[in-house]
């Protein structure tokens, strides 16, 4: 039994906002601005993809120890510690001189945020109860994330040109300092009265080792291909590690993750819909960010403002969808944002040659924003429905690692088959004819997405569990231990 504690719940989910938006800045921001990093530290070409891979891979790999962590040791805790080393090592990469400096920041900065990341989602199911104030609040979580992503391509092209490829490292650490400033201003931390259970050594071995493998294996297929030996000896190891984790789980006395947490139908459905969200989205980011800049010709910064519609559409898309989850289930908004997003995908996979920004992008793009906007904000919501407050971290970190893992074996696997499709071909029509197929797969995989929603999510949510004798009236930060 957790004893509470009082906090300031606007200031929560302020930090909790902040700290989200630099994770989702970082996963983009370093992208565009890799041609300069690669000339200025002297990258190999084989070496320079571990910008974003190590990155990815710790990440990744230890979300679900991160999650886990948070509700051993406390939310606060986990939160202000990833937030400070991911703070450290982005000064670290901004300042590197040699590549293997920049590649061992870039790992920092992943493990910093896969402490910090669970914990901040899990400062928000904990600090707002379940029902229409946690929906509002993960309403604002999920606009800020989509913001920060699509943001990241504006902020890496505008950085890069302007002021030089350190600062995509080091922009971050304003907003770093942003999040640290609001812990002390209403994010408290709650003591657990008894004794503590002891880590899931075992566990978090094994998942940290079949994931980061799994994440390896999938992200090294640009260079080895996905038949290659090496690449399905890494899989199946990957395999064998997490069919392992789920053996050792299903007898574990404080288990990394309760296997029973996947029996409830919104815990389970909203991970696979994040995954598939997750790869359509982050793809669709990529394919088009390569279209603009690679046949319609526009500059690293053009680009980056030309994201600027799909962001607004992106935020106006999750604060409609708070709007009917607050009053309705969050099927209610997944399933018609799903489509849309497949209807403005399948529309942008539409693009020629001989396009525009106007006539190929920008309609595609406010569409399909709107639609994938409807998704982010209620998928959060049916991911923690049901969780009990001594579990949010646990729950926190499997989201997390769903959407990362998604995000990153999506574009993997979607690369190759544009590849695939462009073959050998470097002309503007071959690039087009990949990119076009890649996109087209993306709008299938949010029909996909759809369908998850209407199958396995109850129609209804469930009602709020009733107020404890102890809580007052107002929303107050639950079960965080320290």
């Amino acid at each position: 039994m957790y004893k509470n504690s009082r906090g300031r719940p606007g200031v929560v989910l302020a930090a909790a906002a902040v700290a989200q938006f630099v994770f989702a800045l970082d996963m983009s921001v370093v992208n565009v601005a890799l041609p300069a990093i690669r000339t200025a530290l002297g990258f190999a070409p084989l070496d320079l993809s571990w910008v974003v891979h190590v990155y990815a891979l710790t990440f990744g790999g230890l979300l679900l120890l991160g999650g886990r962590a948070c509700d051993l040791y406390g939310h606060r805790r986990l939160f202000v510690g990833g937030l400070a080393v991911f703070g450290l090592c982005s000064l670290a990469g901004g300042l590197a001189q040699e590549p293997w400096q920049l590649v061992a920041a870039r790992a920092g900065q992943g493990l910093g945020a896969a402490a910090a990341a669970p914990a901040a989602l899990g400062m928000l199911t904990t600090t707002f109860s379940e029902g229409p104030r946690r929906v509002r609040a993960l309403g604002v979580w999920s606009a800020v994330n989509a913001a920060g992503g699509a943001l990241g391509v504006l902020a890496g092209g505008l950085l890069t040109e302007y002021a030089g490829w350190r600062w995509v490292m080091l922009v971050n650490l304003p907003i770093v300092a942003a999040a640290l400033a609001l812990v002390p201003a209403g994010v408290t931390a709650a003591a657990q009265p008894g004794g503590r259970a002891r880590p899931d050594v075992l566990g978090a071995v094994l998942a940290t080792g079949g994931v980061g493998l799994l994440v390896f294996g999938v992200v090294r297929t640009d260079a080895r291909g996905w038949g290659s030996p090496a690449t399905l000896a890494t899989l199946a190891a990957a395999a064998a590690l997490l069919a392992a984790f789920t053996f050792t789980e299903s007898r574990a006395s404080s288990p990394l993750l309760r296997l029973g947490l996947l029996r409830s139908r919104w815990v389970a459905g909203a991970n696979v819909l994040v995954f598939l969200a997750a790869a359509g989205q982050f793809t669709a980011f990529y394919f088009v960010s390569l279209y603009m800049q690679q046949v319609l010709g526009m500059s690293a910064a053009a680009t980056g403002a030309a994201f600027l519609p799909f962001s607004v559409s992106l935020v106006t898309g999750t604060v409609i969808a708070t709007r009917v989850t607050t009053a309705r289930s969050p099927r209610a908004a997944l399933v018609p944002g799903a489509l849309l997003a497949a209807a403005g995908l399948g529309w942008l996979a539409l693009i020629s040659p001989g396009g525009s920004f106007l006539t190929d992008v920008l309609g595609p793009c406010v569409v399909s924003g709107v639609g994938v906007g409807l998704v982010l904000a209620p998928v959060a919501a049916a991911a923690t429905t049901g969780v009990a407050s001594r579990e949010a971290g646990m729950a926190s970190g499997l989201f997390n690692s769903s959407r990362q893992l998604g995000g990153c074996v999506g574009l993997a696997a979607l690369a190759t088959v544009a590849a695939l499709r462009t073959g050998t071909a470097t002309g503007p029509a071959a690039l087009n004819d990949g990119y076009a197929l890649g996109l087209a797969v993306t709008a299938g995989l949010f029909v996909l997405a759809a369908a998850v929603a209407i199958v396995v999510l109850p129609r209804h949510r469930p009602a709020p569990p009733g107020p404890q004798p102890a809580a007052p009236a107002q929303n107050r930060l639950e079960g965080t231990p320290s």
